[in-house]
């Protein structure tokens, strides 16, 4: 038994159709351009990778907020608010 119940001799005939239709080189055409394009995968994959693993330096790194009018950095939420998040999530 091969592949899923088809036999060796059932591939090769299979093989051999598409090769009739299909020729060589266009076949061969067809496997370049296909590792061609895993490649070019895998290497965005790498460089996504690398970008994130930079980005991740930068956020820790963080530089403090400047005291700018207009700007809250200390709040409290009110009872109206605290309710109505509440709700919210209920």
């Amino acid at each position: 038994m091969g592949f899923g119940g088809i036999s060796i001799w059932q591939l090769l005939i299979i093989l051999v159709i598409v090769v009739l239709l299909f020729g060589t080189k266009k076949l061969r055409n067809m496997g370049g351009d296909l590792g061609s394009a895993i490649k070019n995968f895998r290497q965005s994959v790498r460089d996504g990778e690398t970008e994130a693993d930079g980005k991740g330096n930068e956020d820790t790194e963080r530089k403090p907020l400047e005291d700018k009018p207009g700007r809250v950095f200390e709040a409290e939420a009110t009872t109206e608010n605290k309710t109505r998040e509440g709700e919210r999530h209920s």
